[in-house]
């Protein structure tokens, strides 16, 4: 399933979950308890030295704040859904400013604001609940 995975998927996918880790916050011990993951494979994989596989995509996912099939799509495992541009996402996830502004950047640069977007959306929840 790695066959179109480069080095730059598997250092990049890594620093998302790191920094989706760190931004919730949570330590590699409590990710690795939490999914039985062992710490080592988690901080491989956070590296670029190692590449999930589908199983620990699922594990990892929840804990995380993913749903299961955007950290799919984040790995490449399924299409991305904002790939056609930041047009492509609805109105209800993105205020219309955010997606027109987003619309003239990269792909890469919309998926990381997408990233943050969500991890704030899921503070803002944990705070009230």
């Amino acid at each position: 399933m790695e066959q179109g995975i480069t080095a730059g998927n598997r250092s990049e996918l890594g620093k998302t979950l790191k920094q989706r880790r760190l931004m919730i916050p949570l330590t590699l011990g409590k990710l690795s308890a939490t999914t039985g993951v062992s710490i080592s494979h988690l901080g491989r994989i956070e590296r670029g030295d190692r590449f999930p596989s589908a199983l620990i995509l699922r594990r990892i996912a929840k804990p995380l704040g993913f749903k299961v099939d955007e950290l799919f799509a984040l790995a490449g495992y399924l299409p991305h859904p904002f790939s056609g541009g930041a047009e492509s996402l609805s109105s209800e996830q993105v205020d219309p400013y955010v997606t027109a502004l987003l619309s003239q950047e990269s792909v890469e640069t919309q998926r990381n604001v997408i990233t943050i977007l969500s991890v704030i959306k899921s503070m803002i929840k944990s705070l009230h609940a």
